[in-house]
């Protein structure tokens, strides 16, 4: 196991499992033999979901399972008795619930829940310890599971250099790692000149211009990691408990989402985080919080892998932190905030650096990786994930899928978890909270899409001169 994979294996915690969840709603209704049929089909191909970890001092190891049960891995659920019309209610309270039911470590890291009736078809909760792969990755391979998926490639024997494919881990993030790992025993001068091994010819750059640029910037953004001001103190940070609770919104059309965007010269992602930051902040202020001028910092995971390369498996990402104006009241002023906050990260490092900081995490015994990856949870409220899916509805079993969420976990003392993800023309916003923190995450969920009206009624208001400012 990679020493990346091996940092995120050992970052459970009794607040927050290292597990994506997500969540498929299906109709009309598929049934198990038909799901464990697929997923024998198609996920077993690949390695990882048939292997379990063995930890020992040197760190883990993949092993294959020999004991190996589909049926250990996709199990039928029933949701609890609820009321008539509140299925989704009693989804989302599950889904809460598994999301702090830790993986068995002696199985392979995954399983999929399925409740046949659901909504008069299905629903599919799908849980994967992070050790596995990051988002990018189990996206790519879920959607092998579809009707018409295909699965991993076949892998060929390399021809060129070892590495040669991987330009960004030989010629980025290799050289940092292992600066960083010598770094860890020095102070004073040492530190300097092992910041110095970014401006050995050897790490790939094609001139000295070049590397003392990416010298300049990797100092820069090293200091902005560390240096981050602590985030303001909402109601969303503090110490968070032992349970969760998820919740998810009606998709907004897409193309709605693009022509308020094109009507501002802003993108996509600079309209949604604008209507997530108004969302929090009007959230926040039903309790009679004092938001102006306030902000709260999310890490947002940033993939470092070519996308043709997702099959591999593992983690290949870095995180970027974004601050959100939640104090901003004006729609316009929020979204161009975002728009110049976003601009602001083009061309930083700091993904990488929060990669290397996660491969030299992996090197250590789990209180000294604490101690390192505390510096997140401390600076941190939130989370974030924005992913773009297929435009169009997929199929799975022959069902239509209808609806489609995930979480990335939380680490350290977060407690919030916020994702994005347009689907089959809409956009949908989805939140993970811990209880003791945010008891009920539908009301941040409830104050999204009036947020995103607001903008769109707001920028209709615009003059055609003042639109695209």
């Amino acid at each position: 196991m990679t020493k990346v994979d091996t940092a995120w294996l050992r970052m459970d915690s009794p607040s927050n499992l290292m597990m994506i969840v997500g969540v498929w709603t299906l109709q009309p209704a598929i049934g198990y033999d038909t799901l464990c049929e697929r997923v024998q089909e198609r996920l077993l191909k690949y390695n990882r979901f048939r292997q379990r970890v063995v930890e020992d001092a040197a760190g883990a190891t993949w092993v294959e399972d020999r004991k190996f049960d589909i049926h250990h891995h996709v199990v039928r659920e029933k949701l609890p008795r609820h009321r008539p019309g509140a299925e989704q209610q009693a989804l989302q309270d599950h889904v809460g619930r598994l999301a702090m039911q830790p993986l068995d470590p002696k199985r392979p890291l995954w399983q999929i829940h399925l409740v046949e009736d659901y909504q008069g078809g299905s629903a599919m909760i799908v849980r994967i310890h992070h050790c596995i792969a990051d988002g990018i990755a189990l996206i790519s391979v879920t959607m092998s599971l579809v009707d018409g998926g295909a699965p991993p490639p076949e892998r060929k024997r390399k021809t060129a250099p070892a590495g040669a494919e991987d330009w960004i881990a030989d010629m980025l993030i290799k050289p940092f790692t292992g600066m960083t790992v010598k770094a860890l025993g020095a102070a004073g001068d040492g530190a300097a000149k092992s910041l110095g091994l970014l401006r050995d010819p050897q790490s790939g750059m094609n001139s000295s211009l070049e590397m003392a640029k990416l010298a300049y910037q990797v100092v820069s953004d090293a200091a902005a990691l560390a240096l981050m001001p602590d985030d303001s103190k909402t109601r969303l940070k503090g110490k968070p408990g032992r349970a969760k609770r998820v919740a998810w919104c009606q998709p907004i059309p897409l193309d709605e989402v693009k022509a308020v965007g094109r009507a501002l010269n802003c993108s996509v992602n600079d309209v949604l985080l604008s209507c997530v930051a108004g969302a929090i902040g009007e959230y926040l202020k039903s309790f009679g919080d004092e938001v102006a001028g306030q902000e709260i910092r999310a890490m947002v995971p940033v993939n470092l892998r070519p996308i043709e390369q997702a099959y591999k498996l593992g983690n290949r990402f870095g995180l970027v932190p974004l601050v959100l104006p939640i104090g901003v009241d004006n729609p316009i002023e929020r979204v161009y905030e975002v728009r110049r906050r976003m601009n602001n990260l083009k061309g930083s490092t700091q993904p990488l650096l929060a990669f290397g900081m996660l491969a030299v995490a992996g090197l250590l015994i789990k209180p000294a990786q604490d101690a390192m990856l505390n510096l997140f949870g401390r600076k941190t409220t939130a989370v974030m994930t924005n992913v773009p899916g297929p435009r169009e509805k997929l199929k799975l079993c022959g069902a239509t899928l209808e609806q489609s969420m995930f979480w990335v976990p939380q680490s350290g003392d977060i407690g919030l978890g916020v994702s994005i993800l347009s689907y089959g023309g809409g956009v949908q916003f989805g939140v993970i909270t811990d209880t003791t923190l945010c008891p009920d995450p539908q009301k941040i969920i409830d104050e999204f899409e009036p947020e995103f009206a607001r903008l769109s009624i707001v920028t209709l208001m615009l003059p055609w001169d003042a639109a695209g400012a």
